[in-house]
């Protein structure tokens, strides 16, 4: 049994009115607490489980100006009278320096707390990313003010990831401030009435209509000096509809949306002197502008915190990941099927109309492994009362039986929140199970997380077998913990504004493990915190809209949450808010169609849509062929992808990978903002505009350059080509050094990876690949049931070696076809692999 954080290496250094505590959570990682008395505290297993710190070897030194711990990855040195923290990696390097820690009491609710602060320094040449998924299409967040609360398309974690060779997790379960501005000014409206609308929502309650009124809003702000300013616009209420910003005339942020977080940053150069701001928000609004001088500090700050409490993780992008999920508890192997296509739509009204859609899939041979029941299924019974309506689903059971028998699975949406009029509402009203004043699960309790899982349980999961769930809504929704006390009264909200997705997600993973263990699970969820990758969920970005600029956003979005550590993430491709007549606008299809395209390259592949009706066949002829062509792309990446999938499970590794994983010291990669790495072969460039028939692509440097996905034209890296674009393609290239597994292709996920293969190889340097199997759908691949074959190529001999297959699994095939192809040379050789070692030579000979 591995140790817990209690129980780990730790030392304690009195300074000032307080004391800091360091624990070794890993050879590469180091908690540091800096605290006074103590006031309150949370478990520390919601974050912490797992870690191999009994392997590190830790060495402490002490005299009267210095306190130093170190173990073989780094160096940590306390300075005793300034209070400033240096660590230092493995060859002596500084990479972090904490240079204050700060407490400050404080009182929510009754219960007494502190302000906690830590400031480090960050040059100007470093690059930061994570903090999680958020709309403002920053991808570098160095300088940036953000707002770290949960909401929906807003998703918060409070990690970041250095260029530098670090990465930081802030250990509270509360709000969180990115870089808080001492700064602020109110916006005032104007008197003159803005323009009216009427828009369709989505809410708790079902589909709506509400009136919008838009109001002019104006500030003036003095800076004294010329330089970068970090701007925070907040527009006062829980959610926003429009995030909109003008400095000096100019517009610097415009985005609309039916939900938005009711915050955006942005950086801009201003002068030293006044300058007039103004928005166009929603007439409700009470927008405040929050801004700071961009300087060479990071700093973190919770409002609620029982102390100064964050981990510093020493190493590259990939070493930073893998430890924070080995001490946070790892990621389980998401089922094979998961990594295939997910269709949804805003909704299927009936079992007819669902089993006639997942027919016609079959029929016309569009690959596919997931169709998802979404919300509203429960008609009569009220809100989420985990009950179907007979009078449209006469018999679950029946439905997800004959989607078994198209090798099909359901997915079925299930929330937090319950009609307290529904017999499962009831119930839980009745014990006392809601947080006060909301419908929302108070899973703080017990008792009341394990009656919900009870009522899940019995309800859904034992009759129907259904086997996919999506946790929707799990913030919950509003940022509804704020202002609130949980727990039985004993907890104000605020202590744990964030980390509500977490425990709720491992009542349904733990649940899904004790009884329905010999099934592997798969949660999709809306909201997430650090360690909830050990649930092994699915985040997606929320009901977003449409447009490129939505698409740019959620592409910053999605590499920012991979910066956190959590590998799991897609987006509703197409965007969730649609053109009512989406069928027959060509211009709202060609984005489609560029959603779509890039979401082949994501570690998930879902399109969804409100009020829509989202199969490929209802648009255009072309705009069907193409959706269709990109199914078959993602069925043939399958063992690529797959493989992959298992080294996020069993390595730590990060599917979708922001440019610092792999080109930490090409400057010009770090600057990239929507170009990303799918696997360690594939680097993406998505489409974010319409009408593009090329478009720039900076290909980093790379030993051997890159190949052309779609054509094998090689080029050399370090340099920014004009890649070609047509309306099927999106530009993709392969590293040079690559081994590229792909499958002859099939109609679902377990068919593809046991299709006849073909191996690319991309010369230009030596390459090595290790395919994985495994029965994709349980998890016996926990107790060993998985093979995994090892593919070498050496570069000189032009030689691909095919290892011995280790491992062995149920109906594993005593022989796979493979097609080995050199891309560079055109040359194939054909093999019928048995398990045995094989060696291939693709070059004169």
């Amino acid at each position: 049994m591995l140790p817990t954080a209690a129980q780990l290496p730790s030392y304690a250094v009195e300074f000032g009115e307080g004391r800091f505590c360091f624990t070794v959570m890993a050879d590469n990682a180091l908690r540091v607490r800096y605290c006074e008395d103590s006031l309150y505290s949370l478990p520390d297993e919601w974050l912490y489980t797992a870690n191999t710190a009994t392997n590190a070897a830790v060495t402490t030194s002490e005299n009267d100006l210095y306190y130093s711990i170190a173990t073989s990855a780094f160096t940590a040195r306390l300075d005793k009278q300034s209070g400033v923290l240096t660590v230092a990696n493995s060859s002596g390097t500084t990479v972090f320096t904490a240079v204050s820690h700060d407490l400050k009491p404080t009182e929510v609710g009754g219960m007494a707390a502190y302000e906690a602060r830590m400031r480090a320094l960050s040059p100007s040449e470093e690059h930061l990313y994570g903090l999680g998924q958020f709309q403002d299409g920053h991808n570098n967040v160095r300088g940036l003010i953000r707002r770290l609360t949960q909401v929906n398309t807003q998703i918060s974690l409070p990690v970041y990831l250095s260029s530098r060779g670090y990465g930081v997790l802030w250990n509270n379960y509360g709000l969180t401030n990115f870089n808080p501005a001492r700064d602020s000014v109110a916006l005032t409206r104007s008197s003159e009435v803005g323009e009216k609308s009427i828009v369709d929502v989505t809410t708790t309650a079902g589909n709506n209509q509400e009136e919008r009124i838009e109001n002019r809003f104006t500030a003036t702000i003095s800076v004294k000096r010329d330089g970068h300013y970090a701007l925070l616009l907040d527009v006062g209420q829980r959610m926003a509809r429009r995030h909109h910003l003008k400095i000096d005339g100019k517009e610097i942020v415009n985005l609309s949306n039916i939900w938005l977080p009711p915050t955006t940053s942005t950086i801009v150069w201003l002068t030293a002197g006044e300058h007039a701001i103004e928005a166009q928000l929603e007439r409700g609004d009470k927008p405040v502008i929050y801004y700071k001088e961009v300087d060479n500090t990071t700093t973190l700050h919770s409002p609620v915190a029982a102390a100064v409490d964050y981990t510093v993780l020493v190493g590259t992008a990939d070493e930073v990941i893998a430890s924070l999920r080995d001490i946070t508890g790892g990621t389980p192997l998401l089922p094979a099927y998961a990594y295939g296509y997910i269709h949804c739509r805003e909704r299927f009204h009936s079992q007819d109309e669902l089993l006639d859609v997942a027919t016609r899939f079959r029929r016309e041979a569009y690959p596919i492994d997931v169709i998802v029941q979404d919300w509203q299924y429960w008609g009569r019974y009220g809100w989420n009362a985990m009950r179907f309506d007979e009078q449209h689903y006469p018999n679950p059971r029946q439905m997800t039986d004959s989607l078994h028998a198209m090798n099909l699975r359901l997915m079925l949406s299930v929330w937090s929140k319950i009609d307290p009029s529904s017999a499962v509402g009831q119930d839980m009203q009745s014990r006392g199970y809601f947080i006060p004043g909301t419908e929302w699960v108070d899973f703080f309790m017990p008792e009341a997380a394990e009656a919900y899982w009870k009522h899940f349980s019995r309800n859904l999961l034992t009759p129907h077998n259904i086997d996919a769930w999506w946790q929707d809504a799990t913030e919950p929704e509003n940022d509804d913990l704020l202002s609130r006390r949980v727990k039985r009264g004993t907890l104000p909200g605020e202590a744990v504004r964030n980390v509500y997705p977490l425990v709720m997600n491992k009542v349904v993973y733990d649940g899904l493990r004790r009884d329905d263990s010999a099934r592997r699970s798969m949660i999709l969820t809306r909201s997430a915190f650090p360690g909830i990758w050990r649930y092994g969920v699915v985040t997606w970005s929320g009901d977003v809209g449409n447009d490129f600029t939505a698409l740019h956003h959620q592409l910053t979005a999605g590499l920012g949450i991979m910066a956190t550590g959590q590998p799991w993430w897609t987006y509703d491709a197409g965007g969730f808010f649609r053109p009512r007549d989406q069928h027959t606008d060509e211009a709202y299809q060609e984005r489609l169609l560029r959603w779509v395209e890039a979401s082949v390259y994501l570690p998930l592949m879902r399109v969804h849509g409100y009020q829509s009706d989202t199969e490929p066949w209802l648009y255009s002829v072309e705009t069907d062929s193409i959706i269709r062509l990109c199914l078959e792309e993602r069925y043939r990446l399958l063992p690529y992808i797959y493989s992959t999938a298992a080294r996020v499970s069993r390595e730590g590794y990060t599917m979708m990978r922001p440019l610092v994983f792999d080109y930490a010291g090409d400057s010009t990669a770090l600057d990239v903002e929507t170009q990303y790495l799918f696997g360690p072969s594939l680097l993406v460039n998505p489409v974010l505009a319409a009408g593009t028939t090329s478009q720039p692509t900076y290909l980093p440097r790379n030993q051997g350059g890159w190949y052309d996905y779609h054509t094998a034209k090689h080029y050399a890296g370090g340099q920014t080509i004009e890649s070609p674009v047509t309306k099927a393609t999106i530009p993709v290239y392969v590293r040079a050094g690559s081994i590229l597994p792909l499958s002859q292709g099939g109609e679902h996920a377990m068919q593809s990876l046991s299709a006849p293969m073909t191996i690319c190889v991309y010369p230009g340097s030596d390459a090595t690949f290790t395919l994985y199997h495994d029965e994709g759908v349980n998890n016996n691949y926990e107790q060993g049931a998985f093979s995994t074959i090892t593919l070498t190529w050496r570069d000189a001999s032009a030689t691909l070696a095919i290892s011995d297959r280790h491992g062995s699994f149920a109906n594993m095939p005593d022989t796979i076809p493979m097609t080995i192809v050199n891309i560079a040379t055109g040359e194939q050789k054909q093999i019928a692999y048995s398990g045995k070692m094989t060696t291939v030579v693709l070059g004169e000979e």
